[in-house]
């Protein structure tokens, strides 16, 4: 599916909500009270809801969707999310993953984005996971769906020169999303271990010392599952799916033009 300049617009505004949103804390001074900092979800899901339909809106308005990809972003969402539980609490092995890297490859960088919000959104409430990080969690998994669709050569590429291409890039996006989220816990969550804390109004360099090495010494064995797993199941069944993703979507005919025809004219023969 292609991006229209709507789309686009609507994917920056997104995107640089959820960059400010991570990242202010780093910038902020000692007196900043970040302590609310885990209050902003109620606050940054409210905007992230209106903002998700604006960007499927947008995708419509662009010509990108209809209502049968908004039946096939449902049914992916509600597999994507039955798949989390299967993994979730084990060594970060999370099946979801792979799914939202062939499903972003396969419909394109804008419906990969409402796609990985979606599915994180709904697999909290299958989950009983919804917290101050779910809306993190899903401009997270967003950006990660994103991605997959703006890898190159979406035309050309096939074979296993495109699934070691998914594989690679979904063995980096989950250890880039488990950082992501890192970033979330450390900056409000004071005194996780005495060294690698966060302190806010710290130069910056410094507390990314800190966060690397918080990164390395709490989540490095997780992430690793989940990048592993991806990648994995990226290069096994991912070509089969592929097939499928793409068959549906040709049988869909997405962005097929709509054309009427005039009735023959009876008195010819």
């Amino acid at each position: 599916m292609r991006l229209g300049p709507r789309a686009i617009a609507a994917l920056a505004l997104v995107s640089a909500l959820g960059v400010v949103a991570f990242g202010w804390p780093l910038l902020a001074g000692a007196g900043s009270g970040l302590t609310a900092h885990a209050q902003d979800a109620p606050w940054l899901f409210a905007a992230l809801l209106p903002l998700l339909v604006g960007v499927v809106v947008a995708t419509i308005s662009d010509g990108g969707v209809d209502a049968k990809a908004v039946a096939m972003l449902g049914v992916l969402a509600a597999v994507g999310a039955a798949l989390r539980p299967l993994g979730a609490g084990t060594a970060g092995l999370e099946p979801m993953f792979f799914l939202m890297v062939l499903s972003g490859r396969v419909l394109g960088p804008g419906f990969g984005f409402v796609l990985g919000s979606v599915t994180m959104f709904a697999s909290a409430l299958l989950t009983g996971g919804v917290g101050p990080w779910m809306p993190f969690q899903m401009l997270a998994m967003g950006w990660f769906s994103m991605g997959a669709g703006l890898l190159p050569g979406p035309a050309r590429l096939r074979g296993r020169a495109e699934l070691l291409m998914l594989a690679g890039y979904g063995f980096a996006a989950a250890f880039a999303y488990g950082t992501i989220m890192n970033l979330y816990g450390w900056t409000i969550v004071p005194g996780l271990a005495s060294g690698i804390s966060f302190r806010p109004g710290d130069p910056l360099h410094e507390n990314l010392v800190r966060f690397l090495a918080y990164c390395l010494t709490t989540s490095l064995g997780w992430d690793l599952g989940r990048a592993v797993l991806t990648a994995v199941l990226t290069l096994t069944i991912g070509a089969t799916l592929l097939k499928a993703l793409r068959r549906a979507t040709r049988r869909a005919a997405f962005e097929a033009q709509v054309t009427f025809e005039a009735p023959e004219n009876p008195s010819q023969g």
